[in-house]
């Protein structure tokens, strides 16, 4: 039942003594408003646990039993919280010890990070509402901690097209089971996520990538390996924030860890395995063998890409960097402060994610005393075709521009005339080519995928794919790109005429060895705007032979 406000609040932590649920049991503790019961299925765990720490009271609590609710009960809370985890394996009622919290009249919270969990949330809303009571999901790093970011770095944007949250803990940071589990219970499997504006996926653990979380104040985050794994953020964020693209990412400090889990990733991705999460006690053992190597140096950023309000495009980063083996208390930052909110009845009631429900200033004040530095980082940026064009981009129509400027992934659809040329020859060379078949009309869908310094085109004429790779040639400004298709590499000189995009191919190369000029391919094309639409018309030949292929239409956001 829940007591009156003047009196001390008991808050029941269930998995108490974890890895997480223990540094927030502590974190309780350690303000002295809270009368904290440290609750577990090993009552012998609870006891040594609150022994060790000098505080709190151990208890039994199983979600498994059939008298769960009546046990909970009998403790009283104002607040439970589960800490448990993990909420990927939930089963078939999932909320069931959501539920049981509420009824017995209690606020719940959870440190969820699975986004099917976080989400679906909402259905215990109505009970919430008519109990009066909060029930919150997802109140950890993510989307606690990542939304808080979000709120405040959104301020500059006229429309975010990216936000990209990572996390990379510290080598010595514990490793519970329940993590571990939840971690491996996605490798090699579909992870949904949204880009472009579309739902789509990525492979759990895919996406090799290095990333370093800068600070304005202390020392960088040296350089890891990173790959995409599931998150709240990645079905909340999209809707909340209107992102075109989510993505979530998180890494190893020790590159052989890391890459060796993305190598045992295949295992799942071709099916001879279902899932890695039954290794889950054996992939803990093997990492604490590496305990003593890396650092205790973890961090997080949560990064915004889109066109900012002043015109230009911007980025925004928010960055957490703690030290001295600070990490692990970050999952235990959003609850330590959604507890006192909860005291001070500043939390609406309802049942739904954690997102938006204090800011970054709240987080600044309950790490305090942890060896951790935030900072908040601005600047513009520039995609590949004004790197290449510089000042001059900006003399191109909207709809040319529009079409140049991706942040992470953008899809285009339209409609396309094709043709081709009528040399014996030009069946063959387009068939290696990937030119599509002549059409009057025949539906185009462009996809454009910023990766780094390159862009990825994908170009689909109704199931005829044509891809390539777009790069800078030269340094910025030169106005040279190249385009490689395959083993095949093209220069290209962009020049601006009468407000139209130029792609001349002034060289060549095919697996590395020049391209004689005699068989270099001629590129008429342009790029232009109707009414804001963007246009194109696409001609290639080659000397001796003649036309090979012309196709001409508009493509739109779709």
């Amino acid at each position: 039942m829940l007591t009156d406000q003047s009196a001390v609040k008991r808050i029941v932590v269930l998995g108490g003594y974890g890895v997480f649920g223990g540094l927030l049991s502590q974190a309780l503790l350690r303000d002295n408003q809270f009368d904290v019961v440290v609750a577990g299925r090993t009552i012998e765990k609870a006891q040594a646990f609150c022994t060790s720490i000098g505080g709190g009271s151990p208890a039994f609590l199983d979600r498994a039993d059939p008298a769960f609710g009546d046990a909970l009960a009998k403790l009283g809370p104002f607040i439970t919280i589960d800490a448990a985890g993990p909420f990927q394996l939930y089963g078939q009622n999932p909320y069931q010890v959501a539920e049981a919290v509420l009824e017995i009249g209690s606020h719940y919270l959870d440190l969820s990070d699975d986004p099917g969990f976080t989400h679906g949330i909402t259905t215990l809303n109505d009970r919430a509402e008519t109990l009066g009571l909060v029930a919150l999901s997802g109140v950890s790093i993510v989307p606690a901690l990542s939304s808080a970011a979000v709120d405040t770095l959104q301020e500059d944007f006229r429309e975010i097209e990216l936000i990209e949250t990572t996390i990379l803990p510290g080598n010595r940071a514990p490793r519970g089971l329940s993590v571990i589990r939840a971690i491996l219970s996605q490798i090699g499997r579909p992870v949904m996520v949204t880009r472009g504006g579309r739902s789509t996926y990525v492979t759990g653990w895919s996406g090799l990538e290095k990333r370093k979380i800068t600070s304005n104040s202390t020392a960088d985050l040296e350089q890891r390996w990173s790959s995409f794994i599931g998150s709240p953020d990645l079905a909340l964020f999209p809707k909340q924030y209107g992102a075109e693209s989510v993505l979530f990412r998180a890494g190893l400090e020790l590159p052989v860890l890391h890459i060796g889990l993305y190598l045992l990733s295949f295992l799942v991705r071709l099916r001879l395995v279902k899932t890695l999460e039954p290794a889950s006690k054996t992939f803990q053992t093997i990492a604490g063998w590496f305990g003593p190597f890396g650092s205790d140096r973890g961090g997080m950023q949560v990064f915004l890409q889109g066109p900012g309000k002043d015109g230009n495009n911007l980025e925004r980063t928010w960055s957490l960097i703690a030290e001295a083996g600070d990490g692990p208390h970050i999952p235990a930052v959003a609850a330590n402060v959604l507890c006192k909110k909860l005291v001070a009845k500043s939390v609406a009631p309802g049942a739904r994610a954690c997102l938006g429900e204090f800011t970054l200033k709240d987080i600044d004040t309950a790490t305090a005393q942890l060896s951790v530095v935030t900072s908040i980082q601005t600047k513009t940026w520039k995609p590949l075709f004004e790197k290449a064009l510089g000042a001059s981009f900006w003399t191109l129509p909207k709809g040319v521009r529009e079409l140049h400027r991706t942040s992470d992934q953008r899809n285009w659809v339209g409609k396309a005339e094709i043709t081709r040329g009528g040399s014996w020859l030009v069946p063959a060379i387009c068939g290696i080519a990937g030119f599509p078949k002549e059409a009057a009309q025949r539906p185009i869908a462009v996809t454009i995928t910023a990766c780094g310094d390159k862009e990825v085109w994908c170009r689909d004429f109704g199931g005829r794919v044509m891809r390539s790779v777009l790069s800078l040639a030269q340094d910025p400004g030169d106005g040279i790109v190249t385009e490689r298709f395959g083993a095949a590499a093209f220069d290209i000189g962009l020049e601006i005429k009468n407000g139209a995009l130029m792609f001349p191919v002034s060289k060549g190369r095919l697996f590395g060895i020049p391209i004689p000029k005699w068989l270099l391919p001629i590129s008429e094309t342009q790029e232009t705007s109707e009414d804001n639409r963007f246009c194109f018309d696409v001609k290639v030949s080659i000397p001796l032979i003649g036309p090979i292929v012309r196709y001409r239409g508009w493509l739109e956001p779709g």
